[in-house]
């Protein structure tokens, strides 16, 4: 008897655990529903702005912002999670972002990496290790503020046209769909200015009001702007993806277990009984 109670003390407890999975699951897909409204509804305003600069760059265009130069000093901006419970999701980034500051350590003191994290869970990570952080972003990670992030571009923007950092590296989660994203490092700063791919485009069949370059000088910081603040999209998108995945997953191994603990409990219950049987026989004779 003792062990068809602890049976079936086990059996309650993953019922339990089953009902919290569970409603994580049903949580994160709520949010994910929310994050992939934001991003598509992004989608015409970074259309829009792709084809006004493709529109401008028709001809040969060196900014402040788009030239190369030896890397001096560099900034790395990881986004992560505040919260836990989403498989490998926080732990591919901490990884990614350790190799790339390792690589930077072979050229670069540690005084010339500055290191930016959004979310909290990659900031312990690293802060383990014994790296220095410049400044972590915990509040942004699971919340889009546009503001916010404009305003940390525009800082490093400043930086940059100073010659404070020559490189600003981005590693993120992509959002593909539900059960597909892809951990990418992008380059944030120098720009890389889109290419028209249109032909018949020449830059003396414009006139500019103001003057191409004071557009363009508009626009690019625009578009650094937006880059960061699909990239903190992507990765809240694919935080609660990878989250509705992993508590998916666990409410279907619960009802396995689930299964196979009422197997077995049916089976010593059955023996219990066969057992009692067998005595009263026995007793009988």
């Amino acid at each position: 008897m003792a062990a068809l109670k602890e049976i079936k003390k086990r059996i309650n407890s993953i019922k339990s655990i089953r009902k919290t999975t569970s409603a994580m699951k049903m949580v994160s897909s709520a949010k994910l529903h929310k994050a992939e409204s934001m991003i598509y509804n992004m989608l015409p305003y970074s259309e829009a702005l792709r084809h006004v600069m493709e529109s401008l760059l028709t001809g040969d265009y060196s900014g402040p912002l788009n030239r190369e130069r030896p890397v001096m000093n560099v900034a790395i901006i990881a986004f992560s999670s505040d919260s836990s419970l989403c498989g490998a999701f926080n732990s591919n980034v901490s990884r990614e972002l350790q190799k790339t500051i390792d690589k930077y350590k072979k050229s670069l003191s540690d005084e010339h990496i500055f290191i930016y994290t959004i979310g909290r869970k990659v900031y312990d990570n690293i802060r383990k290790t014994g790296i220095t952080i410049t400044k972590n972003f915990e509040s942004m990670a699971g919340k889009a503020d546009y503001n916010t992030i404009a305003a940390f571009a525009a800082s490093l923007i400043a930086q940059f046209e100073n010659n404070q950092i020559d490189r600003v590296e981005l590693i993120y989660h992509h959002f593909k769909r539900a059960g597909s994203r892809e951990l990418v490092k992008e380059p944030l700063l120098p720009v890389i200015l889109p290419v028209s791919e249109k032909q018949g485009y020449q830059h003396g069949e414009y006139i500019y009001e103001p003057s191409r370059e004071k557009l363009l000088g508009t626009l690019v910081p625009k578009s650094i702007k937006l880059q960061l603040y699909a990239a903190l999209l992507d990765s809240n998108a694919s935080e609660y993806a990878a989250r509705m995945i992993a508590m998916q997953t666990a409410t279907d191994n619960a009802d396995d277990l689930v299964g196979e603990l009422t197997i077995e409990f049916n089976k010593s219950r059955q023996q219990a009984i066969t057992n009692e049987l067998l005595d009263l026989a026995g007793g009988s004779l």
